[in-house]
This record gives structure tokens, C-alpha cells and sequence, in this order.
């Protein structure tokens, strides 16, 4: 159970102030009863300068959680290697595939893990840890593993692919998500959500046997999302009495908006440079 835990953007599409920069990517700067996670890296262009304007120091992180394996979430990693600290790094095995997303026309765009695969990770962290399952990075905080795909009004679907010839769609299995246990309720952090927000949200909910959801941020890819999707989605938080919504990075405009409009008092945003406080 962490009863003090601090959450900044480090990395999303938005910026809160004049000397931080924005990015189409995703990185969040966790600090848990003492203990310091960063959860994604975002593309890798805006990490290391809005950690510096921030007083963030990313040498000292003990632990980096990877959600999946596209570019805007794991560019930055070089940068956090680089800044010299003994980290454990935490992703799916399919986070090391290749990733290409499908264009009009060929060339498609490679958007996976750039410049470092497997063994350069190994060289370079303190751990490696490749899996599929649950697991625990510390006390209270802990990432979803695999997320089982049950609810067929989510369609986590995209133009996503494991080849260059764009002809094996990527399942995109290495989605997962972030959780805090708090005595307030669960944290629940998302990268991408690729997986659905209601699948991720009912995962959390047999792996903790809690429904009290206090909190849920990050992307939810939600950007092509229908009417029925998103009138599941609102349905689900109400479910779970989502205290606080933060939409970010993919979660859409027009998903952001009917989420603001059916939950105007939970919902909050999530720029760079936005500091989130538990104290409890």
C-alpha cells in the first residue's frame, strides 16, 4: 500500500509552461513512498529537457516500466541509459518485435524500439525483465502483465503490423498498464490502453479483487472510438467510481470531450508539467 505517491508528466502531446516542450508520446515520472519509476519515455525529443526544467533527476530512477513497444513511448530510453543510473527495465517480450505502422503507400513507417534490442538492453540495465505476467516493481505498485481482450465492443484494432510488408497485423499483446494501491483506491496509470480501457480496467479488478478505482491517466486510444464504445467506456467508470479521469496523449479530442461532457467533475488534464499528489 503507498500512502505518498507523486506522479509528473514528463513527456505527453501538451505542454503546461513556456519552457517545457510537447511531443506526440507518453512519460510519466512516478515517485512511491521514496521509490522512483518512470513509466515510458515518450519519443525521446522532449524527455531529457523537461526533466531538467522540472528538477527531475532521471539518474536516480530505480526502475523503467515500458507499457508496449512503439517509438513514443520508449524513444527516450537511450536518454535514460544514458544518464548513467543502475535500473531494472520492465516490458512484454513482443515489446522487443518489430513494429510498423501502414501507410497509403509503401515505404511503411517502422515504429518500434529504435537502436537497441535486446542484448544492448541487457548490456545496459541492471535487469531485464521480460514478461508477460503481472509483477510487482515495488511495494504497492505493480504493472497489469498481459491484458486478456474480453469486451467485444472494444475494438483494439489500428494499422498496426509485425512486418514491413504490413501483412501480419500486431495484436499488440505487449499492451499493459501501471497500478498504485492506495488507501484512497487504485491508481491505474495506462500507456496507450491499446488493449481497452474497460479490458484493462476489469484486469486490475481480478488481479487486486478491488473495485474502488480512484484514479485512472494516460492515453486510451480512443481516437477512432464509436458512440457505443465510448457510451462502455463512461459506463465503466461510473462502474469502478472513477474519482479522477485524466485524458491524455491518444485518447483523442473528440473522445476527450465526450468524457469531459458525461464526467465533468472527474475528469483533469494531463500536460507536461502537471504534478499529481497523493498524500494519504
Amino acid at each position: 500500500m503507498v500512502r505518498d505517491l507523486k506522479i509528473t508528466v514528463l513527456a505527453e502531446n501538451t505542454a503546461r509552461r513556456a519552457d517545457l516542450l510537447a511531443e506526440h508520446g507518453l512519460a510519466f515520472w512516478i515517485e512511491a513512498d521514496g521509490h522512483r519509476i518512470l513509466f515510458d519515455t515518450g519519443q525521446g525529443k522532449v524527455l531529457r529537457h523537461n526533466a531538467d526544467c522540472l528538477q527531475v533527476p532521471l539518474e536516480t530512477v530505480e526502475c523503467v516500466a515500458i507499457s508496449h513497444g512503439h517509438f513514443d513511448h520508449t524513444g527516450g530510453l537511450k536518454d535514460v541509459l544514458d544518464a548513467g543510473g543502475q535500473m531494472d527495465l520492465y516490458l512484454h517480450p513482443a515489446a522487443l518485435g518489430e513494429k510498423y505502422h501502414q501507410e497509403k503507400s509503401p515505404p511503411h513507417r517502422s515504429i518500434g524500439i529504435a537502436d537497441l534490442d535486446e542484448s544492448a538492453l541487457r548490456r545496459r540495465t541492471r535487469n531485464l525483465v521480460c514478461t508477460d505476467q503481472p509483477v510487482e516493481l515495488t511495494d504497492g505498485v505493480h504493472l497489469t502483465g498481459e491484458i486478456p481482450r474480453r469486451n467485444d465492443f472494444e475494438d483494439t484494432g489500428g494499422p498496426f503490423y509485425r512486418d514491413a510488408s504490413c501483412t501480419e497485423p500486431d495484436p499488440l499483446l505487449d499492451d499493459q498498464a501501471l497500478y498504485v494501491e492506495t488507501p484512497a483506491g487504485l491508481v491505474v496509470v495506462l500507456g496507450c490502453a491499446h488493449a481497452g480501457v474497460v479490458n484493462t480496467l476489469d484486469h486490475v479488478a481480478r488481479l487486486t479483487g478491488r473495485r474502488q478505482v480512484h484514479a485512472v491517466l494516460g492515453g486510451m486510444h480512443l481516437v477512432r472510438a464509436a458512440m457505443p464504445r465510448l457510451d462502455a467506456t463512461v459506463a465503466a467508470m461510473k462502474r469502478y467510481n472513477v474519482e479522477k479521469i485524466g485524458t491524455a496523449h491518444c485518447t483523442g479530442m473528440r473522445a476527450s470531450v465526450y468524457l469531459w461532457s458525461q464526467l465533468p467533475e472527474q475528469c483533469f488534464e494531463c500536460p507536461v508539467g502537471s504534478v499529481f499528489h497523493w498524500q494519504l
